[in-house]
């Protein structure tokens, strides 16, 4: 056996229904690191306003620290269809119901530097004016300086035409073209700051979008969305269907398509928008604890695909569809009173992976239950399995044996719990909710499983996810 490979077995230990899993992990060939801008939220562009003025009062900016370094992105379909740029150059067109103006960019920027997170912006081209866009872009650069992360050039722009917004046909060519001026305008007026695009609305449209705007706007990344179920499906979404091994396989394949334009034409690939159920979420579904076992795992697993970063779209303003941080009324998101949602804890869960390298990871098929595995490496040797057991209540717990050698100690575990897929409230990660003020403190004792003659034994319930942390004994742990 290579320095490298670990062998990590589950056993029934003496329960006939505990499921028995074996992985392999090989750490050998370790991939690229997580970068530290991964972590990333999204909100429609409507939003802005309402979210950058959220520096003065509440707690937006622990809860944003919380996670450390990441990426505020507004976009969503406002940004083509509600709000509009304005100036003394530029009135409101008729078509727009919002504006953005020069002191909600100020306001963002406080924002900004008091949380350490950097924005994202997108400019709308549904409406096509190239001199608005150079005088936004002018405005949003002399406003946020270095906390500007890029601008987009409108929202999921591949469907512009079924929406009205253009005639058919409209191929990416004519996208192209329209992006091309946008972005010689822009570039004019705020020199050096990134394009990312082009925020397809899936991986099949990405699959052909994406090469064509890597040959023709060189982005400095690639960008697109991904929900797993559509508001509109038949029959329509469950937390079930969420859950399922069938939705997983379909991501795993999507995350594939992605990566291949990424690697193929070397520029970095970032999930700019993304969530559970399209058309801003489903009540009973992603508003629930399940909406944090699927982001747990899929989080771990863009990581592990070698994505550049994930921002998880929401509405502060509603609290029943997706939205990992909400406010329950309007006079709590006036105050800025904001809560921590079941996807919240994801969040925070996942934040450990932030500059690990993924290494490969073996799982056995036979009798492993709704369970998926997901490893990676730090920089100092340790070694973080993230678990996720999607099986429903009833079911027996999965009793992992971890066959890691002496090389490891005592593995710390950090999980990830709730009363049930479907609970509301009641979610806990290391056995500690989110205070009101914001932050969420580690437990100052975590759970530790010995390592008895290089074998750690860990048992994992049915719907819920953990952390293991795996420290060297000695030094990096060659």
């Amino acid at each position: 056996m290579g320095a490298g490979l670990l062998i990590l077995a589950s056993t029934p230990n003496g329960d006939p229904d505990a499921a028995a899993v074996s992985v392999a992990i090989d750490a050998r060939h370790p991939g690229g690191s997580v970068p530290r801008s991964f972590n990333g939220l999204s909100f429609e562009l409507t939003s802005l306003r309402e979210i950058a003025r959220l520096w003065r009062r509440g707690n937006m900016v622990a809860l944003l620290r919380s996670l450390g370094p990441g990426v505020l992105r507004f976009g969503g379909a406002s940004a083509d269809t509600r709000i509009a740029w304005t100036d003394r150059e530029t009135p409101l067109p008729p078509w727009a119901s919002a504006a953005l103006e020069a002191s909600d960019l100020r306001e963002l920027k406080r924002l900004a530097d008091r949380s350490g997170w950097r924005v994202l912006l997108t400019i709308g081209l549904a409406h096509f004016d190239a001199r608005a866009a150079a005088r936004e872009a002018a405005a949003a650069k002399a406003a946020l300086g270095s906390s500007l992360a890029g601008f987009e050039l409108g929202n999921e722009p591949d469907s512009y035409a079924e929406h009205g917004l253009r005639t058919l046909p409209w191929r990416f060519p004519k996208y192209a073209g329209e992006a091309r001026s946008y972005w010689q305008a822009i570039a004019k007026a705020a020199p050096n700051v990134p394009l990312l695009g082009p925020d397809a609305s899936g991986s099949r449209v990405f699959k052909r979008w994406g090469p064509g705007e890597a040959r023709r706007l060189r982005p400095a990344e690639l960008t697109a969305h991904h929900y797993p179920l559509g508001c509109l499906q038949l029959p329509a979404p469950t937390i079930e269907s969420l859950l399922s091994a069938h939705t997983r396989g379909l991501e795993a394949i999507s995350v594939r398509r992605f990566m291949a334009v990424s690697h193929a034409s070397a520029i970095p690939f970032r999930l700019d928008e993304a969530n559970t159920v399209s058309c801003g979420g489903a009540p009973g579904i992603s508003d629930t604890f399940a909406s944090a076992l699927w982001a747990t795992d899929y989080i771990a697993r863009a990581m592990a695909a070698g994505m550049a970063g994930i921002n998880l779209h929401g509405n502060p303003a509603n609290c029943a569809g997706y939205a990992p941080l909400c406010a329950p009324t309007p006079e709590r998101l006036l105050s800025g009173a904001l809560r921590a949602q079941p996807e919240w804890y994801a969040l925070l869960l996942d934040r450990a992976l932030i500059g690990d390298r993924p290494v490969r990871a073996i799982v056995s098929e036979q009798g492993r239950g709704n369970l998926d595995l997901t490893a990676l490496q730090s920089g100092g040797g340790r070694l973080h399995l993230v678990v996720v057991d999607d099986d429903p209540l009833e079911d027996a717990p999965t009793a992992l044996s971890l066959h890691v050698g002496r090389r490891f100690g005592a593995a710390s575990l950090l999980a990830l719990t709730a009363p049930s897929p479907a609970a509301r409230s009641g979610v806990k990660l290391g056995d500690r909710t989110v205070a009101g003020d914001g932050r969420w403190d580690q437990p100052a004792v975590v759970p530790q499983s010995p390592n008895h003659g290089g074998t750690v034994k860990v048992q994992l319930p049915p719907s819920s996810a953990m952390l293991i942390t795996l420290a060297p004994t000695h030094g990096k742990g060659r």
